[in-house]
């Protein structure tokens, strides 16, 4: 018990000055935040227990050290004047109030007896004044974007006016302003499908592929239609070219297994080498399991199709009529059924084969099915690079 307790108090111990030592590391090198965060985890809990006073006295300096630097930061930001700089003000102002609020639950520290004084300050009213500040400036900036006749600037003035909405909420017309930077900025892109392929493309499976609504997709600034709807100019056609479908003929492979397996099939005495029954010390006699050889003959089947459908996708400009971008998509589908019979012993065979002998031939699906069976892979294809190519 005395050689658990020591080693649990020199454990405490190594952790204690393993902390401390990283602490100082970071507060060597400027990393105030980092050391604040490792020493507020470590005084969350018995912070008055003797060695906590140590990351007390290191707190306290990166807590100083981290002020000092934000303040003089703040203050060569001023005297730069410039608006631009207005966020970065803000910014500053608040985390140095956040940082306070971080450590103010671990209030009072003590070291020596002593409270530990962080000088803690009331910034309400500097993230007040320059938190409007710098909405008003980036609001000019946005409105001014706003007047452009280029989707990426649209996209800029969004971003900006989300972070009025982020610090400022419902701040002037902003959510209005969100909006129409949105729709300006978005690209519309019509989808066609273009069959090359000689076969025909079941209308259901054209359906699905040109129904975005199922693809679950997250592109912020690109609205895709399978249909052209009235009062939209498109910026983009992303054609859906299908150039070939190979479908292979219909197969049955067949392998044939022969089995034979020992298993137990009742009881016999156990009998010496003389040919007389065993007894145990009871006078009893002893038995063993009768051993029986049993045989199967185990047929199975494998019925087997597939389709491979190739193709590519293509982006073309609708202003330009260039053609942008183009990848190539493959999907394939494989139909597979594996039956069997048997004909002997079924005690024979693996349990693995078991399942198989309580099947039956099925019907091939046919072309047309087998075609729209390729559609929820070429749909997954379709929904990555959507998800993945950026426009303009």
């Amino acid at each position: 018990m005395k050689k658990l307790l020591l080693s649990t108090i020199v454990l405490a111990l190594f952790i204690a000055c393993s902390t401390s030592r990283q602490m100082e590391k970071a507060v060597g090198i400027g990393n105030y935040d980092q050391a604040i965060t490792d020493a507020i985890g470590k005084l969350r809990v018995n912070k008055d227990k003797r060695g906590k006073e140590d990351i007390i006295i290191l707190l306290e300096e990166a807590y100083n050290k981290a002020t000092e630097r934000d303040l003089s930061n703040i203050d060569y930001l001023k005297k730069d004047q410039n608006p631009e700089n207005f966020i970065r003000i803000y910014d500053a102002y608040v985390n140095l109030d956040n940082r306070q609020e971080r450590i103010k639950p671990l209030l009072p520290l003590y070291v020596n007896g002593k409270a530990v004084n962080l000088n803690f300050n009331n910034y309400n009213s500097q993230i007040i004044s320059y938190k409007n500040s710098a909405s008003e400036q980036i609001y000019s900036n946005a409105t001014a974007l706003l007047k452009s006749n280029n989707k990426l600037d649209y996209r800029l003035a969004y971003n900006d006016l989300r972070e009025i909405e982020n610090i400022n909420p419902n701040y002037k017309d902003v959510r209005q302003l969100m909006e129409l930077a949105h729709q300006k900025g978005t690209d519309f892109v019509l989808v066609d499908m273009v069959n090359d392929s000689g076969k025909i493309i079941p209308a259901r499976l054209e359906n699905d592929l040109l129904n975005f609504s199922s693809y679950g997709l997250n592109n912020f600034w690109a609205v895709y239609h399978g249909t052209p709807e009235d009062k939209i100019n498109y910026d983009y056609n992303m054609r859906v070219n299908l150039r070939g479908i190979n479908i292979s003929p219909e197969q049955i492979k067949e392998r044939q297994i022969i089995k034979e397996k020992q298993i137990a099939d009742g009881k016999t005495n156990l009998l010496d080498e003389a040919g007389n029954t065993v007894k145990d010390s009871l006078g009893n006699n002893i038995e063993v399991d009768r051993m029986k050889t049993v045989r199967c003959e185990y047929y199975e089947f494998t019925q087997f199709k597939a389709t491979q459908v190739t193709g590519n996708v293509e982006y073309v400009n609708l202003n330009t009529k260039q053609l942008v971008d183009a990848f190539p998509v493959t999907s394939e589908f494989v139909f597979q059924h594996i039956y069997a019979t048997s004909r002997g012993d079924r005690r024979a065979l693996e349990t693995s084969l078991i399942p198989f002998l309580e099947r039956r031939a099925v019907p091939f699906p046919n072309e047309e099915q087998m075609i729209y069976d390729t559609g929820e892979d070429l749909k997954l294809q379709l929904k990555n690079i959507i998800n993945s190519y950026t426009l303009n």
